[in-house]
């Protein structure tokens, strides 16, 4: 039986389940379309919240991110997982008791104003927006391998099944969609993981594996990488950060955005009571675990494992003929995901840090071929070169490489693991399907937190208050397929790798949302106009910074800068700004309510009723 085929059964098999549940579980209310009708029992929420947690960025990008930057990418495991506890234990149990299950409707209560409920809409739309960019494009490259279709095709195919099940089910349906996809995709992690660490190291354990001994070299695991890493040019995979201050924005901005999110808080609703809400974020915090522990593993090994790949006989020695590379690179290569280029004719793959003169090699030639700047094009590749030839002493030079001559996307290595490793078919299929589930439960989540936020918060909560359940309901339905339009088309031109589009996510609504829901539960002073301009404030830095790198509303071709260390300001990186962007969010909140009239005395008790269990008779406690 082919790969494909078994792939096929895998993928055909968890989507049959999806929909099964998408069908079971249809939404006939409101209620269950937002909330699941609040029955949800707090094991199932945690699980339920863990797939939601952990995306197409957690599943299939960052572990490609941690291969690729080893300690310097482990940012996104601190930030993401230290974000879910500043969420979990501090502000979604505020949010549940004061009743409101959605950002915008707790905003524009508690700063009595429809403006400000506006202006968390608007925000929610943004950061949510981007966030689906990520997982449709971390889906699109699942669907182009394994079912061996091109990209764009493998996002449209996405873009329908979540559009399934997600519009049909609501959240009842994807609580219960994402409990299976929870258990596809823990499964799919984990059981390739446990074989590549017995294949290297003999330890059945990944997360201990990592720190074992290698079993055909002798040495400690991170040791021979570092080594092998290094002979190629490459800084040590456990090399620190150069750039101290940005890794602590980064990190930070990570967190505050995660707290911020509003796909997870609206989880937290779905359960019957205050006291199961906490059960829940307890819970979802021991499955999410699972992965982030696993994750580190996977990426040093899959690192590890695709440099043997092509130099099965050492670094030193000669590398892998492009003829004879394996199977599975010819595959990837299909899908536009791996690109070799033969820069000095010798039908061998070169893979090693060449100080950008392959980038720079390729950039000429198109400029050449379709028209540019050749002189520009030409000093870059002359630049480029002269590094290229001081790297490692000049072996590099000596040995006749004129650059680098595969370039890897960050996206594939989870998936293309098992295939390196040369792990069972069945193995193959299982990663196939639980990368795909990732991908897909949270998108359906972010696309609910959207829908939402236009029909419970704009549509009935501004311009039609007395529109009936029914078409509310239809009109949520709507925007939820609009969003997964919007979504979709963005998704084929996405300004990163998943991980990082998904951090720039987060940036967005950790510089906007996060401040507004901290000082709404910890601050009796901050009053509405004080939070309207924060959020403005937070927003509009954030997303200037952001385009000024990696283009106008995402747009290829319109940055105003590099994205590049040497042009970003006072080295801080546009994945990083979200967190200038909350403190500058919190600074103008604070400078212009303290200018002006105090919150009413009815919010400021609402505030202490919330905080503070006794007397707590404003509080809606469900």
């Amino acid at each position: 039986m082919s790969q494909f085929v078994i792939n096929i059964i895998f993928v055909g098999l968890s989507f049959a389940l999806y929909f099964g549940i998408a069908i079971w579980a249809r939404a006939g209310s409101t209620s269950d379309f937002y909330v699941a009708g609040g029955g949800v029992h707090p094991v199932l929420n945690g699980m339920a919240t863990g797939a939601d947690w952990m995306s197409a960025a957690s599943f299939i990008s960052m572990a490609g991110l941690l291969a690729a930057g080893g300690y310097g990418a482990s940012s996104y495991l601190m930030g993401w997982t230290g974000g879910y506890v500043l969420l979990a234990m501090l502000l979604a149990p505020y949010l549940r008791k004061f009743g409101k299950f959605t950002v915008p409707d707790f905003i524009g209560d508690r700063f009595y104003s429809k403006t400000a409920a506006m202006v968390a809409v608007a925000c929610l739309i943004i950061a949510s927006t981007t966030y689906v960019i990520g997982q449709m494009t971390g889906a699109g490259v699942a669907f182009s391998r394994f079912l061996e279709v091109d990209n764009n095709t493998g996002l449209i195919i996405a873009a329908f099944v979540v559009f399934f099940y997600a519009v049909l089910g609501g959240m009842k349906g994807i609580t219960y969609t994402q409990v299976a996809q929870y258990v596809v995709l823990i499964i799919a992690y984990t059981i390739p993981a446990v074989f590549i660490s017995l294949e290297l190291t003999g330890n059945p354990i990944p997360g201990f594996g990592m720190f074992s001994t290698h079993t055909e070299s002798g040495l400690p695991l991170l040791t021979k990488l570092d080594q092998v890493v290094t002979d190629l040019g490459f800084a040590s995979y456990t090399a620190d950060v150069p750039n101290k201050l940005n890794m602590v924005l980064f990190t930070l901005s990570l967190m505050i955005g995660t707290a911020g999110l509003p796909h997870v808080i609206i989880r937290f609703f779905t359960v019957p009571k205050v006291a199961d809400a906490r059960w829940s974020a307890g819970w979802a915090l021991v499955f999410i675990a699972l992965l982030y522990f696993t994750a580190p593993a996977v990426g040093s090994m899959a690192r590890l494992n695709l440099l043997d790949t092509i130099y099965p006989q050492g670094v030193n020695e000669p590398a892998l003929e492009y003829d004879q590379r394996p199977d599975w690179m010819r595959t990837w290569e299909q899908t536009g995901l791996i690109k070799y280029n033969d820069l000095n004719g010798d039908g061998r793959i070169q893979m090693y840090n060449d100080s950008g003169l392959g980038a720079a090699e390729l950039a000429l030639t198109n400029a050449e071929t379709e028209g540019g700047d050749v002189g520009a094009a030409t000093t870059a590749v002359d630049a480029a070169r002269v590094l290229h030839d001081l790297e490692a002493e000049g072996r590099f030079a000596d040995a006749g490489w004129a650059g680098n001559e595969l370039d890897v996307n960050n996206d594939i290595l989870v998936l293309a693991n098992p295939e390196i490793a040369q792990l069972p078919p069945w193995v193959v299929g299982l990663i196939a399907a639980g990368g795909l589930a990732a991908a897909l439960s949270t998108a359906a989540g972010l696309l609910l937190a959207i829908s939402s936020a236009i029909s419970h918060d704009l549509i009935k909560g501004h311009f039609n208050p007395n529109i009936t359940d029914k078409g509310e309901l239809m009109a949520a339905r709507i925007s939820m397929g609009v969003a997964i339009l919007i979504a979709t088309w963005l998704g084929m031109n996405p300004p990163g790798f998943a991980a990082q589009v998904v951090a720039l996510a987060f940036g967005i609504a950790g510089a906007s949302l996060f401040p507004a829901l901290m000082m709404g539960i910890f601050s009796k002073r901050i009053n509405n106009v004080g939070a309207i301009a924060g959020m403005l404030t937070g927003l509009f830095t954030t997303l200037v910074y952001i385009f000024m790198y990696k283009g106008w509303f995402f747009i290829a071709g319109t940055a105003n800068l590099p994205d590049t260390a040497e042009y970003w300001i006072l080295g801080v990186s546009p994945l990083s700004f979200g967190a200038i962007g909350a403190l500058l969010n919190f600074a103008v909140a604070f400078a212009v309510s303290y200018g002006t009239k105090a919150p009413p005395r009815e919010i400021q008790k609402l505030v202490e009723s919330v905080r503070y269990p006794r007397g707590a008779g404003g509080a809606i406690d469900h």
